[in-house]
């Protein structure tokens, strides 16, 4: 995709950047931050986007949580290691 130009405006007491339609987000929020390197980037957070997780992890059984529970608990203790 090639590079495009936009305006930057004034929104009330907030500056706003006009999105053009190419690139138009399927979203109500995004989440936007500045790199070291000084570049904005926005990303889009899509509502109900762990949905699908959180519904195949309600269908797993009682007897499979309590299997992953005792597996857990027998695990060896973590082993001291001198740092790096």
């Amino acid at each position: 995709m090639s590079t495009l130009i936009t305006r930057i405006f004034m929104s009330g007491n907030s500056q706003a950047v006009r999105i053009p339609a190419e690139l138009r987000l399927d979203a109500d929020r995004v989440e936007i931050f500045r790199t070291a390197d000084g570049d904005l980037v926005i990303h889009p957070l899509i509502e109900g986007r762990g949905d699908a997780l959180l519904r195949a992890i309600e269908g797993f059984s009682d007897d499979f949580v309590a299997a992953l529970e005792d597996d857990r608990a027998e695990q060896p203790p973590m082993q001291d290691r001198d740092a790096l």
